[in-house]
């Protein structure tokens, strides 16, 4: 029977939120911003074991807190990397000799706090079934290609329903999760700028699942985030709403 392992990334300095500590660390209402993501890991009855990718430095901070919060399912914190690409791998390899081939790992960002149940639950079964799976959601909004001679105008635009916004939980198999890090590294494909372990996919030719998203799983990078991630603890659903 294969396990499902988390591998959390929180190994960001945060330099955009514009504080003095990672904004993972930030306290939300007395408690940091990553354990409101870990609890999230924690509470779900299919997540058997969870690795946090952690800015260096700040890993007794976050075993202390774990401890506070009765994150038991926290098993292994590695160092994170320059890049969320190069901090993803750190976790992968970590993992070598730990884990099964066959297992579903499961990657989520930390400053991702807002992470559904039900999200969770078909990443994981998507991952299952096919292999991999990443977290999708709809575009609502008309998307215009800027001009090359004028970016000032636009003369074409892509259909919304070709396209979708991916993010994470995303979720694959141990073994080809491990492979393909090993093989980009190697090739250097599909590991600098922005990339991601769904990019990199991508580029190295495998092909992916969607799995469910919800708006609600908002990355907190700037400090309007953060309030938005506050206006959400805080208010009531509205009873009226079917």
């Amino acid at each position: 029977m294969h396990k499902n392992i988390a591998i959390i990334i929180a190994g960001g300095s945060g330099s955009r939120m514009g504080q003095n500590i990672p904004k993972q660390f930030i306290n939300v209402y007395d408690k940091p911003v990553l354990i409101y993501t870990l609890e999230g890991f924690q509470r779900h009855p299919m997540i058997d074991s969870i690795e946090v990718v952690c800015i260096e430095g700040w890993e007794k901070v976050l075993q202390a807190y774990a401890n506070q919060f009765n994150i038991s399912k926290l098993q292994w914190i590695t160092v994170g990397g320059d890049s969320a690409q190069e901090s993803i791998r750190n976790g992968v390899y970590n993992l070598e000799g730990k884990v099964n081939d066959d297992d579903i790992i499961i990657i989520h960002d930390g400053i991702r706090p807002m992470i559904d149940d039900s999200v969770l639950t078909d990443v994981i079964e998507k991952a299952e079934k096919y292999g991999n799976a990443v977290t999708s959601m709809p575009y609502n909004e008309q998307i215009f290609v800027v001009d090359k001679d004028d970016e000032n105008t636009t003369t074409q635009f892509i259909p919304r329903e070709t396209i979708r916004r991916v993010s994470t939980p995303q979720a694959y198999r141990y073994n080809l999760l491990n492979t393909k890090y090993h093989e980009a590294y190697t090739k250097n494909i599909g590991i600098h700028g922005s990339h991601y372990a769904n990019t990199m996919m991508v580029e190295l030719g495998v092909k992916l699942y969607f799995a469910k998203g919800s708006d609600k799983n908002i990355k907190l990078t700037t400090k309007d985030d953060l309030e938005l991630f506050k206006g959400y603890m805080t208010k009531e659903e509205d009873k009226w709403l079917k």
